[in-house]
């Protein structure tokens, strides 16, 4: 096998998971194969079928059941797993399927700002009433602890004074939009070098 199927998991509107399956759509080596989300009304879940990828909603108990997640994924054979925005904590049964496979999304400069409760805009939130003079996004690989990955890649931006909370996002999600693709597929070209696809 030369190819890597990716899955994204998405809790919500899917700007990253759109954008990460158009980067890909004309790569033969890697691409977008199945979006996972655990809210049946997450936008993701639309972005992702007008763009012709499978999707699949989990509920807690589901995302946590390795007899429902482990066929799911070998169903689509999947290589490579994408937290793009996704909430809950990742089960370990999945971290142990997979390997130094599944990287997260966060938007901030771990390891500020991260753990439990930091997500979406409580991030910004709390970066701006900390007076912090930058911020950025972190890739990081998944282990059990949350946001405590080795980090794989950090892009940063400044912040001034006046930057809202909303102004903070913004910036932040831009980098998202720029890089976020690209340090995944570097992340996945190491593999099909490295291991030979060997799933």
């Amino acid at each position: 096998m030369d190819r890597i199927n990716i899955a994204v998991f998405v809790s919500g509107s899917g700007s990253n998971c759109e954008n990460l399956i158009r980067y890909f759509k004309s790569s033969e080596r890697m691409g977008v194969s199945l979006v996972v989300s655990n809210k049946a009304d997450a936008y993701a879940l639309v972005r992702s079928e007008r763009l012709g990828v499978p999707t699949a909603v989990v509920s807690k108990s589901e995302l946590n059941d390795d007899s429902v997640m482990l066929p799911l994924l070998r169903k689509y054979e999947i290589g490579f797993i994408v937290l793009a925005g996704f909430l809950p904590l990742v089960p370990n049964f999945l971290i142990e399927a997979f390997p130094r496979r599944i990287v997260n999304l966060h938007p901030a400069l771990l390891p500020k700002f991260g753990g439990k409760g930091m997500w979406g805009h409580h991030v910004h939130e709390a970066v701006k009433a900390a007076g912090e003079k930058e911020t950025g996004m972190t890739v990081h690989w998944v282990t059990p602890v949350c946001d405590s990955g080795e980090i794989i890649a950090q892009y940063r931006v400044a912040l001034s004074p006046d930057d809202s909370a909303d102004d903070i996002a913004e910036k932040e999600h831009q980098l998202e939009m720029k890089y976020f693709p690209s340090v995944v597929e570097q992340v996945v070209s190491e593999i099909l070098a490295i291991d030979g696809v060997k799933l």
